[in-house]
């Protein structure tokens, strides 16, 4: 489970996997588990990060909760790098 909040609370919640089929190229499931769900960005960044983990050789799922004020694509790539940066799986 990753969090990241500047609110000290959870405003939107996903949860992201890697679709384990037959298929030679892997495809990426990410689901509203709760908060806003019109927001394309947060989707797009919780499916980079699900990408970034599997191909580390991990295909655990990942919760991912966001309570960001900014949902730019700049802020959303520097939450990317961040949990990038700091693997801990």
């Amino acid at each position: 489970m990753v969090v990241f909040s500047r609110f000290s609370m959870i405003y939107s919640a996903f949860v992201a996997r890697k679709d384990e089929s037959l298929s030679i190229h892997p495809t990426f499931n990410v689901s509203v588990i709760f908060g806003k769900r019109d927001e394309p960005m947060l989707v797009a960044c919780a499916r980079q990060l699900i990408e970034h983990i599997s191909t580390s050789g991990s295909s655990k799922p990942l919760v991912l909760s966001l309570g960001l004020q900014d949902h730019s694509s700049e802020t959303l790539r520097g939450v990317v790098s961040a949990v990038t940066a700091n693997r801990v799986w």
